[in-house]
């Protein structure tokens, strides 16, 4: 039986992309041990973890997570209020699927589309 799925996502520098997870998205790191070159973060019952790809170009990187919440608009204006930037073409929208979406890019491209069920 599956019970989880935790993404792995690549990333250029651990620090950057825990702060950015942290300050930016409300995260907290996974874990007690600091392992070199990867990083687990978490966020109410998601977590996403980080392997390091120090020679990753941004612009090349299609990493991409979709996670779905039960409170999309007070989690965008948390974001808008810590001033995370949203993705120019990713601003909160209702989908004609279904879906009330919005999505941002972290530090190393990797597209986080939050949605939540109309």
């Amino acid at each position: 039986m599956l019970t989880d799925v935790n993404p792995k996502l690549p990333m250029r520098d651990k620090n950057v992309t825990r702060e950015y997870y942290i300050n930016k998205l409300g995260f907290k790191e996974f874990g007690n041990t600091d392992f070199d070159g990867y990083l687990m973060m978490e966020k109410d019952r998601i977590q996403i973890h980080f392997f390091e790809f120090k020679e990753l170009d941004p612009k090349e990187n299609y990493g991409q997570v979709y996670i779905r919440t039960d409170n999309i608009d007070d989690f965008y204006q948390t974001l808008l209020d810590n001033k995370t930037s949203i993705h120019p073409n990713g601003q909160l929208v209702t989908k004609p699927w279904g879906q009330k979406e919005f999505s941002v890019l972290d530090p190393d491209n990797n597209l986080l589309t939050f949605g939540q069920g109309i």
